[in-house]
C-alpha cells in the first residue's frame, strides 16, 4: 500500500477535494473527512504518513457570532490568504475513490471556518507535499512518540506499521499539558489514572498506549519524554532493532532526539514550521541542520526537505 522511500515519481497539483464529514470531537478539536475522484483519488493513494496536504479555507464562511468563541471574536473576520498545511490521520484507498481524515484544532480564523465546512462541500488541496516518516530494514521495535496536536501523521504511520510491516511491535506515548489538551476521541472523562491506557485511534491496531500530562491529570505525571525513558529503562529494547517516531511541539522533539541519542536509538522527527507555499519557493519554513562529516550547517526546508527529519541532522538550538 505504501512505500518505504519517497516515490520521486509521485504527483502533486492543486485538486478539488468532496467533503464527506466534518464533527467535532472536543472542545477545539474537529475530524474532516476529504474525497478524492479521479486524477487525485490516484495521486493520493500513495500519500505516505508524514506527508501534508496545504487546504485553501478562504472560502468557507464564519460560524454565527454567538457560536464563535470568545478568544477569536477579535481575529475571526481578519482575510485567510494563506493555505494550511496538514497531515492525514488515516487513508483509505478505495477502487474509485481515496478518502483522507485530517484532524484540526480551532486556533484562528482559517481553522474557525473550517467548523462550517458541510458533507457535499468541495475545497481545494495541494498535495501530496513532502517527505514521510521510513521504515528502515531489521526495526522489530517501534515507539511512536506524540505531543498534542503531532498526533496526526502517528496515528497515518500506526496504521501503516500495522498492515505493511506486522514484524514490527509498536508503542504509542502521548502528550500534553492536560487531559483536556488530549485530541482524541474516547471522554475525557473515561480516561484512566493509571500509565496504561488504551487510546482507541492505537488500539485498533493492536498498539499499547500510554499517556502523560504535565500537571497530573491523566496518566504519567511530567512530560511524555520521561514516561519514555522510563519505559525504555524497564523493557530494554535492543537500539539496533529499534526505531522512534515522534511529532509534537519543539522543545518536546528536541528533548526525544536527545534521550534517542543517548540510547543509540534512530530517531525521526516531524518538524512543524509555517509553510506558506508548500512547495520551498517562499524559503519562510527554514530548518538548520547539520552538514555529514563536519561542522557546518545549512538550511533545508520543512515542506520540501521535511517534514521528516532524521533527528540527528537537526539543530535545536537552546532546547537541545
Amino acid at each position: 500500500m505504501y512505500m518505504d522511500e519517497m516515490d520521486v515519481g509521485q504527483r502533486k497539483g492543486d485538486f478539488s477535494a468532496v467533503v464527506a464529514s466534518n464533527r467535532r470531537i472536543g472542545d477545539t478539536f474537529w475530524k474532516l473527512r476529504l474525497e478524492f475522484g479521479g486524477e487525485a483519488a490516484d495521486a493520493f493513494r500513495t500519500f505516505r504518513p508524514g506527508q501534508f496536504v496545504q487546504i485553501d479555507a478562504a472560502g468557507a464562511p464564519l460560524p454565527p457570532l454567538e457560536q464563535i468563541p470568545e478568544t477569536l471574536q477579535d481575529t475571526a473576520e481578519r482575510q485567510v490568504m494563506l493555505r494550511r498545511p496538514f497531515s492525514f490521520t488515516d487513508l483509505d484507498v478505495q477502487k474509485r475513490k481515496t478518502v483522507g481524515e485530517i484532524l484540526y484544532c480551532v486556533v484562528g480564523p482559517a481553522t474557525l471556518r473550517m467548523t462550517m465546512l458541510r458533507p457535499g462541500d468541495g475545497i481545494a488541496v495541494i498535495g501530496p507535499l513532502g517527505n514521510g516518516f521510513r521504515v528502515p530494514e531489521g526495526k522489530r521495535t517501534a515507539l511512536l512518540v506524540v505531543g498534542g496536536m503531532g498526533t496526526a501523521p502517528l496515528q497515518h504511520l500506526a496504521r501503516h506499521l500495522a498492515y505493511d510491516h506486522k514484524e514490527i511491535d509498536a508503542t504509542v506515548f502521548a502528550g500534553a499539558r492536560t487531559t483536556r489538551a488530549l485530541p482524541f476521541e474516547r471522554r475525557q472523562d473515561e480516561i484512566s489514572q493509571g500509565l496504561g491506557f488504551a487510546l482507541p485511534e492505537f488500539s485498533r491496531y493492536g498498539m499499547e498506549s500510554f499517556i502523560a500530562t504535565d500537571n497530573g491529570t491523566a496518566g504519567f505525571h511530567g512530560f511524555v519524554t520521561d514516561c519514555v525513558g522510563k519505559w525504555l529503562d524497564e523493557n530494554h529494547p535492543k537500539p539496533e532493532n529499534t526505531i522512534v517516531y515522534t511529532c509534537g511541539p519543539e522543545v518536546m522533539l528536541a528533548a526525544m532526539a536527545k534521550l534517542a541519542a543517548e540510547r543509540r536509538i534512530d530517531c525521526q522527527v516531524s518538524m512543524e514550521r509555517r509553510m506558506a507555499c508548500g512547495i520551498g519557493v517562499c524559503q519562510s519554513c527554514a530548518v538548520e541542520c547539520r552538514v555529514p562529516g563536519s561542522n557546518e550547517t545549512m538550511y533545508r526546508m520543512c515542506c520540501k526537505d521535511g517534514p521528516v527529519f532524521d533527528s540527528r541532522e537537526v539543530v535545536f538550538g537552546e532546547h537541545n
